[in-house]
């Protein structure tokens, strides 16, 4: 009982109470009649107590419940955006801002603010006038500004056409609203970063030889991003610089603002001066000050790197993700970088939330960490043991564990094996990792990066032994494609399958994942939601039977890319997916993307090739021979490692990228609704320009 039903129970007479205690003891309960009464009515007061309290906070659009935001709204004439996206769900922000906003309607740092608030994308205004070159008045001097770049200085060379541009152009007469056009007096434009930069907290470098290392946990070539940090002037004040947006750092950037991106001290010893560094560089353990860092050009010279820094200095190449240590410095037993990830979502693991997908929340987790003493065991391995069939494995750090693992589920439980909340540990596997269950058993992996080999579901525990493994979730984790990269980020295997189920009856969820090939016996059953499914060429077989060739599970797919051919039983609903594969000459599939059941299931609002053996289609593309000659998705990357990888380009038509049910677009980043953030920026934009201008939307990522 609650502090609020002993205390109503105590303002009663006591013969009441007294009463009530008696007649619990002669029925054998804890609590009389007169007490349930009394607890019913404080839990009601309770409720109405908060109501009036929320009431109160219902006045300030700062505490108001989201439901109240557009009434307030209402009352300074704001009007709600169609097509809200979950990420900018509310439009608190803007309501708040409103009458800040129209204050300075038509300012270049007021159109920046709408942009940010409208889209959730980090933003740049530019006022494409000043980029106008003209023969100057003598009254009405520009000091600095030139028709010619200074050669010698090279940072605003490469800055030349970005959000950041100092250099002058002539007259652009094009229009800027059909994106042609740029510089001109009437012209504003609106710089968005589609990509966000992602941390890897300490995470350990890969060896590559004595003394040189690579950032990337799989070996290949990364381009690390900057860290964007808040505006540091109050809100409306002042428009955005290089350090307030994500973006690839290059390596005169870092060597001439080295203090902005790198480190958290200037020297040994000295107090923290950057709380929110890009790049951290730890050699055994111990952080490297920047005085002895340098950013360097660390490409590939023959069978070495072209420089080796000088003595006490340690080089860091951001461009290629390399990390070359000076050579009288002992070669160290540990390093580990800290650094920025350039992609388009929360998908495929990272120190992003995941709480909410964790399925059995309840469960004490037995922990691993690499390091002795920071929790329950060292190796993942022994605290699958450690469960005895049931429970949850916790890895809390972002280690590399390259191991052999194994799971044996108990019958009527489950194991989940994932990644602590934000963090985004590497399991690399030396052989197959299988998975086997009791009856009705389930395992769940989250938020880990997995590469080396495949995940296998066996249809035998052991020669003789059923494997009953009832359910496998997969969420927020990747399976590399082609399970390794190499130097150049080339898929090591292409042919390599990530995910074999051999068990028949097993259910299969992949969810907010990044997968390589799968192959699944047609007896189960295969569900993607908000994934990729790479076979890492478009004439790969990317969904299959165990063969590679004949009909896999029966596949449900939702908001998903797959990139390479199909062939599944059966489709349950497919909705608002990219089946984008083909035909290699003289291939042996009837079609490139084929169900062998046509009679159930349908294909709704996706793209596939026009040839496909599919059940009915609804409101698909392309749906006329015509139009399969001239629609195609168009990806700004299809190779798993680059930062844009599986984006849509822009160039992509419009019947794909506004194509989904809700015209948003299809494909793997549908929940991120980008179109629908387009048009509401343009629809505010009308607003606030003023008379004469125009805007357009440029999009550096």
């Amino acid at each position: 009982m609650n502090a609020g039903a002993l205390k109503l129970l105590e303002m009663l007479p006591a013969i009441h109470r007294i009463r009530d205690a008696e007649i619990a003891k002669q029925r054998g309960l804890a609590t009389g009649p007169l007490q349930d009464l009394m607890a019913i009515i404080a839990e009601q007061m309770d409720l109405m107590e908060e109501n009036i309290e929320q009431s109160y906070d219902d006045l300030f659009i700062e505490t108001c419940a989201d439901w109240v935001t557009p009434y307030i709204g209402d009352l300074i004439g704001y009007e709600s955006l169609h097509g809200q996206v979950p990420d900018v769900a509310s439009p608190r922000a803007e309501v708040a801002h409103t009458i800040a906003l129209r204050r300075r309607k038509g300012t270049a740092v007021v159109l920046e603010q709408l942009a940010r608030d409208v889209t959730g994308w980090d933003a740049r205004a530019v006022e494409f006038f000043a980029d106008l070159g003209w023969t100057q008045n003598v009254n009405h001097d520009r000091p600095g500004v030139c028709y010619s770049p200074d050669v010698r200085d090279p940072g605003p060379l490469a800055r030349i056409g970005s959000a950041f541009n100092t250099a002058q152009h002539t007259t652009d007469v094009r229009r800027i609203e059909t994106n042609r056009g740029r510089f001109n007096i009437p012209n504003i434009g609106i710089f968005l970063w589609r990509l966000k930069a992602y941390p890897h907290t300490r995470c350990p470098a890969l060896r590559l030889g004595p003394r040189r290392y690579l950032v990337s946990p799989l070996g290949h070539a990364i381009e690390l991003y900057s860290r964007p940090r808040p505006p540091a002037e109050p809100f409306i004040t002042a428009l955005a610089t290089p350090e307030n947006v994500p973006e690839a750092l290059k390596r005169r950037q870092l060597h001439d603002h080295l203090d902005r991106y790198y480190g958290f001290r200037a020297s040994s010893g000295a107090d923290p001066d950057n709380l929110e560094p890009s790049i951290v560089l730890y050699v055994d353990g111990q952080e490297i000050p920047r005085d002895q860092v340098r950013a360097c050009n660390l490409s590939d010279d023959g069978a070495v790197w072209a420089r080796v820094p000088p003595d006490d200095v340690f080089a860091i190449d951001p461009v290629l993700g390399r990390v070359a240590l000076p050579d009288n410095v002992a070669d160290p037993i540990d390093v580990e970088v800290s650094w920025q990830r350039g992609f388009s979502a929360d998908m495929g693991g990272g120190e992003y939330e995941r709480q909410p997908s964790f399925t059995m929340t309840e469960a004490t987790p037995v922990t691993v960490a690499q390091e002795p003493g920071l929790a329950d065991h060292t190796t993942v391995q022994a605290a699958l043991d450690a469960l005895g069939g049931t429970g949850v494995v916790e890895i809390v750090d972002n280690a590399r564990y390259e191991e052999s693992l194994s799971v044996e589920v108990a019958d009527d439980s489950g194991i989940e094996l994932r990644a602590a909340n934000e963090r985004n540990p590497h399991l690399l596997l030396t052989v197959p990792m299988l998975v086997n269950g009791g009856e009705n058993s389930r395992f769940s992996l989250n938020g880990c990066l997995v590469s080396g080999d495949q995940i296998r579901v066996p249809a035998e525990t052991t020669p003789g032994n059923a494997n009953r493994l009832r359910q496998l979730d997969i969420t927020h984790a990747t399976l590399v494609p082609g399970h390794a990269l190499d130097g150049a980020g080339q898929p090591v295997d292409p042919t390599a399958v990530s995910l074999r189920v051999e068990l028949a009856g097993v259910t299969t969820r992949i969810e907010r994942s990044i997968v390589g090939a799968v192959r699944a016996v047609p007896e189960s059953v295969a569900a993607v939601v908000d994934s990729i499914i790479d076979a890492t060429q478009l004439e790969g077989v990317a969904f299959a039977g165990l063969d590679g060739s004949g009909a896999g599970a029966a596949l449900n797919a939702a908001q998903s890319t797959v990139i390479g051919k199909v062939h599944a039983r059966s489709f349950g609903t497919v909705s608002n997916c990219i089946l984008l594969a083909r035909q290699a000459p003289a291939d042996a599939w009837n079609a490139p993307v084929w169900a062998e059941r046509k009679q159930v299931g349908c294909v709704r609002f996706s793209f596939l090739p026009w040839n496909s053996i599919a059940p009915r289609r609804y409101r698909c593309q392309p749906d006329s021979a015509e139009a399969a000659r001239r629609l195609a998705p168009r990806f700004t990357s299809l190779n798993y490692g680059h930062a844009a990888y599986g984006q849509l380009s822009l160039s992509t038509a419009d019947e794909i990228r506004r194509g989904a049910d809700d015209e948003s677009e299809m494909g793997a980043f549908h929940h991120l609704y980008a179109p629908q953030r387009d048009r509401n920026l343009r629809i505010r934009l009308r607003e606030y320009l003023r008379v004469g201008l125009e805007a357009g939307l440029i999009y550096e990522s």
